[in-house]
């Protein structure tokens, strides 16, 4: 206690928390759509429950994380070289995180752009059903979870060295993914070309984490700012196709 109180009075730290958190809640975006496409392809009953572990072992990651910072820190120290290029653990990771989010969204991609059904496909779907049980999400889930938490981390030991703003900041963004999971999956759900947005974005970011193990950073702004127009443009097209739908609807009427 006696080293957080000086924190609540110095406008520094509170400038901190404030960037930290959010920073965080940006970072946790990407987390959130993974989950969300993920727990979709259950059946209805589990996809809430699912959301919910999700979240919270996200929550539970980071906390640990937090406890072991220093070995988290660690990470970042070059393991081995290739071609005049140091790697570390981090990079690793990064690495492998990235190639798992490209193999996922690419598969989903597949899955809803091949119009053509065959005896493979048929197959190939109901293997993806016997696979897409709620043990099996959450699973991957976790998977994803140790990438987004070991990111989400280490920018939070690069922004602060105050671990209890860190906490604060961490158990506040995981709240905002809680709160936003559900509306954010219902959203999806309804809506197919968002569906395809989404797994665009997820494509995306795994590129960047890719990147980013090989050394090539690529400033986040730039990517939330693609993300957001993207987004944009896609409300946009919404709004056109129920303004056509409506009218549409009225001629039919008259």
């Amino acid at each position: 206690m006696d080293s957080i109180i000086p924190l609540l009075s110095d406008p520094a730290a509170w400038a901190a928390l404030v960037t930290l958190v959010v920073m965080e809640v940006v970072l946790g975006i990407d987390n959130l759509i993974f989950i969300s496409i993920l727990s979709n392809k259950l059946p209805e009953d589990q996809r809430q429950r699912v959301r919910r572990i999700g979240i919270g072992l996200a929550l539970i990651m980071r906390l640990a994380l937090l406890s072991i910072i220093a070995w988290l820190v660690s990470l970042t120290q070059p393991v081995f070289e290739v071609m005049g290029h140091a790697f570390s653990w981090k990079d690793m990771i990064l690495i492998a995180g990235g190639l798992f989010l490209v193999w996922k969204a690419t598969k989903e991609i597949h899955h809803s752009v091949d119009p053509v059904p065959s005896k493979s496909h048929d197959l190939l779907d109901k293997k993806d059903v016997m696979i897409s049980n709620a043990g099996a999400a959450i699973f991957q889930i976790i998977l994803l979870d140790l990438v987004f938490s070991i990111d989400s981390i280490l920018t939070a030991v690069g922004m602060t060295d105050h671990l209890p703003i860190m906490v604060v900041a961490v158990i506040t963004a995981v709240i905002v993914m809680l709160l936003a999971a559900d509306p954010l999956a219902n959203f999806i759900a309804k809506n197919p070309t968002v569906v395809m947005l989404a797994l665009g974005f997820l494509l995306m970011i795994g590129m960047v984490l890719i990147a980013d193990g090989f050394g090539f950073h690529v400033p986040k702004g730039y990517i939330y700012a693609a993300m957001a127009f993207s987004a944009g443009v896609e409300a946009l097209n919404m709004m056109a196709r129920r303004r056509s739908a409506k009218k549409a609807a009225e001629g039919a009427k008259h």
